[in-house]
């Protein structure tokens, strides 16, 4: 099967956070300091990358900024001709460093916020950061880096979406993205505490299409109904292994964040494979393009071609099957599943606390 050349790169430089957020997309098992791809090592991945049509690159993590030689990757990166995002919690972003990725012509920084309300948004990252990322955006705006906020909701901060978008306007950021808690890796374990209520998501969605309108030519505003509360489900990146490729930190590449949850499931490394291979052959990243890999009700579906099943990760965590209709589905067997997770989170009933993670990966020493 000929596949589509992949637009996106995400390097997942390293899994060191100073953040301990209870939605973390990042996989349960960290990889560790001392396991992550060197320099050169990104280098090549970014060569080929190129060389395989990519022309988005984002240098993520973990904390990104916890690499040392985060500037010289980024470097590369441009000088292929990639534009070039970072996306960071900020901690880190002193304005010597921010000024050396300007140099090494980094495009565009991406800022997470937790919330409006500093209380709360220090007890959903597990850290006191509020004023560190207030400056670090006051940065990005000074040394003219395009600049977006991401915000993740959930049921402690969707009912501040307008002051969210209030904060992005004030910081003068280009774009926001309010990107609703996707369920799977550490924030499935916290899906009970992290679920907003029906109430909630009718109200925020009020919020912010009123918001679009109001803003239109200042904050461009990304936003989209949460999976759980919505029909029909999203197309995963844009089906699996279509656009998007991630490498995380010790060079497994992935289709998708959340690929390394489905049991039984092998990803090659870019150490021991070409980035072209692993695109086009690997048994990851052909298991699920195309349809023949598809059950009922998907393989009969008129939206088998839009959505592509949905979320496979989702499937697999849900359904226990990685070929099973993403249960968001109005149409899936197992979605009383997502009804009852919906139920669950109504007026009323108190939920649980954040489970965090209990150490981020230890900051050892890498030989470069």
């Amino acid at each position: 099967m000929s596949a589509e050349r992949p637009t996106t790169l995400l390097a997942e430089l390293t899994h060191r956070c100073p953040l301990h957020c209870p939605y973390c997309s990042n996989p349960l098992e960290l990889v560790r300091a001392g396991s992550e791809l060197t320099t050169d090592e990104w280098r090549r991945v970014l060569d080929q990358a190129r060389e395989l049509g990519v022309l988005q690159v984002g240098l993520s993590g973990g904390e990104p900024l916890a690499r040392r030689d985060l500037e010289p990757i980024a470097a590369h990166a441009r000088a292929l001709g990639c534009y070039t995002t970072l996306v960071t919690s900020g901690l880190g972003l002193t304005r010597g460093r921010a000024e050396a990725l300007r140099a090494a012509g980094l495009d565009h920084v991406q800022i997470s916020f937790q919330d409006t309300d500093d209380a709360s948004a220090e007890r959903i990252a597990g850290s006191a950061a509020v004023r560190r990322k207030h400056d670090a955006a006051a940065l990005v705006r000074d040394l003219g880096f395009a600049f977006s906020i991401n915000v993740v909701l959930h049921r402690a901060n969707v009912d501040r979406v307008g002051a969210l978008i209030d904060l992005a306007l004030d910081l003068g950021a280009d774009r926001l993205e309010l990107a609703n808690t996707q369920y799977y890796g550490w924030a499935l374990a916290n899906r009970a505490a992290l679920m907003p209520t029906r109430e909630q998501v009718r109200a925020a969605d009020a919020v912010v299409r009123d918001a679009k309108a109001r803003c239109r030519g200042r904050l461009r505003i990304t936003y989209v109904l949460p999976d759980y509360h919505g029909i029909y489900p999203k197309a995963c990146y844009g089906g699996w292994g279509r656009t998007y490729i991630v490498v995380a930190p010790d060079g497994a590449a992935l289709p998708c964040h959340g690929a390394t949850a489905i049991a039984g499931m092998t990803f090659d490394s870019v150490r021991e494979r070409s980035l072209d291979w692993i695109w086009r052959e690997s048994a990851a990243f052909t298991a699920f393009r195309g349809e023949d890999w598809m059950q009922r009700p998907c393989r009969d579906c008129a939206r088998r071609a839009i959505d592509f099943g949905g979320c496979r990760c989702q499937a697999f965590a849900l359904a226990g099957d990685a070929a099973a209709t993403d249960p968001v589905c109005a149409l899936a067997p197992a979605r009383p599943l997502i009804d009852q997770a919906v139920a669950a989170a109504e007026p009323g009933i108190e939920p649980p606390s954040y489970t965090y993670r209990e150490e981020s990966p230890r900051r050892e020493s890498v030989t470069r």
